[in-house]
């Protein structure tokens, strides 16, 4: 029996209520971060869908940071 592989659940797109949960911040602060530091988003629609590993990795590089702006 041939299936379709699984995916684990931390793989799977986040909404910007579950990203903001996730960051712990508010989901305001989510939309600013997108326009004005190049959060990095993707249109689905009308919805922002974020992947989590794009969101780290961007955390991680300092681009959230408020030391510079």
């Amino acid at each position: 029996m041939n299936s379709l592989p699984t995916s684990p659940v931390e793989d799977r797109w986040l909404s910007v209520d579950e990203l903001a949960a996730y960051l712990g911040i508010k989901r305001d602060t989510v939309y600013k971060w997108i326009t004005r530091r190049s959060m990095p988003a993707h249109k689905v629609g009308r919805l922002w869908k974020f992947r989590k590993e794009e969101v780290d990795a961007w955390v991680r590089s300092g681009a959230a940071s408020d030391a510079d702006r």
